[in-house]
C-alpha cells in the first residue's frame, strides 16, 4: 500500500513563501511521477505541478510559473513545492499525488495516490 503524507501548509502573509513536503512510502518512490494539485472552496482541484521520474523533467501550471518550484529527492522518497511571491489566489488545500507511469499527465483522475491535502492559508 502507498502513503503519501503532505507537511508544510500554514498561514503565510502574501508575498512569503512555503515550501510543502510530501513523503511517500509503501513502495520504490523512483517508480512514480509526483505531482502537486491544490483545491479551493466552492472551485475544483487543478494542476499546480508535475515532476518526472528522475526529476529530469518538470511541468507547472501557468498561474504559478516563476513562483513555484516542484522537485524531488529520491534517496528520501519525498517530493517538494517551493512557493514563492505567494498571492492570497493561492489559499487552497494542497494534495500531492503519485502515478505508476513514465508519463507524466496533468490531470486529476491520471494519478492513482493521493495524500490528504494540507492548508495553504496566504493572507493579503
Amino acid at each position: 500500500q502507498v502513503q503519501l503524507v503532505e507537511s508544510g501548509g500554514g498561514l503565510v502573509q502574501a508575498g512569503g513563501s512555503l515550501r510543502l513536503s510530501c513523503a511517500v512510502s509503501g513502495r520504490t518512490f523512483s517508480h512514480y511521477t509526483m505531482g502537486w494539485f491544490r483545491q479551493a472552496p466552492g472551485k475544483e482541484r487543478e494542476f499546480v505541478a508535475a515532476i518526472s521520474r528522475s526529476g529530469g523533467n518538470t511541468y507547472s501550471a501557468d498561474s504559478v510559473k516563476g513562483r513555484f518550484t516542484i522537485s524531488r529527492d529520491n534517496a528520501k522518497s519525498t517530493v517538494y513545492l517551493q512557493m514563492n511571491s505567494l498571492k492570497a489566489e493561492d489559499t487552497a488545500v494542497y494534495y500531492c499525488a503519485a502515478r505508476t507511469s513514465i508519463v507524466v499527465l496533468t490531470t486529476s483522475s491520471a494519478y492513482d495516490y493521493w495524500g490528504q491535502g494540507t492548508q495553504v492559508t496566504v493572507s493579503s
